[in-house]
């Protein structure tokens, strides 16, 4: 395996590339043909699979998002089998775990590619993500661009660095994370969630919209002309 891998990076940055597009158009492909479980089958995973049931739901769940499984998804199952707070909080572990593997293989098939060819604006948008601060990458999380795991490899292929954009992916993935862990386990256990479950949710999102509103104004700020 090891062996295969440095033969792989060892490869032109062209087919590496190639490599990443096949890839993904796989993963692409298999998300049109390969069932969704349903809600149904949720209830009573963890018990089967007892103490293996954290590692199985963060590994799990990440290695689904690096597959493109849509992350809402992911988050509304893990509520559903764990309960909206545990839920939550392994559907962060998953999106932190699949950020990494993401940007990892991005860096690695795609960088190279990229940055031998980059221009003009293209180059100054390189710039841009590889100068990015944690809230530039929450930011860019939070716009409806693409999906978590299609985003994670495309930002390995930019100059990004690598723990702004892990802490800005954990940080805008946690309103989300509690507010649909929270609806997974009331879609299966009604009785059991009340609004403190919630709560962390509406707190996240309020978080958020500051924290982007400061990173507009800073932005702004950086690029306004000097005064006279």
């Amino acid at each position: 395996m090891i062996q295969a891998a440095r033969r792989l990076l060892r490869q032109p940055s062209a087919v590496r590339f190639a490599l990443l597009l096949l890839l993904l158009a796989a993963f692409g492909a298999a998300l049109l043909v390969v069932p969704l479980p349903e809600a149904e089958e949720f209830p009573g995973l963890a018990d089967r699979l007892g103490g293996l049931a954290p590692v199985a739901a963060v590994g799990g769940g990440a290695l689904l998002l690096v597959a493109l499984v849509p992350r809402t998804f992911i988050t509304l199952a893990s509520g559903a089998i764990f309960g909206a707070l545990e839920g939550a909080a392994y559907a962060l572990g998953a999106a932190l775990l699949a950020a990494a593997l993401g940007f990892t293989v991005g860096r690695l098939l795609g960088r190279e590619f990229v940055a031998d060819r980059v221009r003009g604006r293209l180059a100054r948008l390189d710039g841009w993500f590889a100068r990015q601060s944690v809230l530039g990458v929450i930011t860019v999380r939070l716009l409806p661009i693409a999906g978590f795991g299609l985003v994670s490899y495309g930002y390995g292929t930019t100059g990004a660095r690598v723990l702004p954009f892990l802490a800005g992916s954990v940080l805008a993935s946690a309103p989300t994370a509690f507010g649909y862990a929270a609806l997974g386990a009331a879609a299966t256990s009604p009785g059991d969630v009340n609004w403190y479950a919630a709560a962390p949710a509406g707190l996240g999102l309020i978080a958020s919209a500051v924290l982007i509103h400061r990173w507009w104004h800073a932005e702004r700020r950086r690029h306004a002309p000097p005064p006279p």
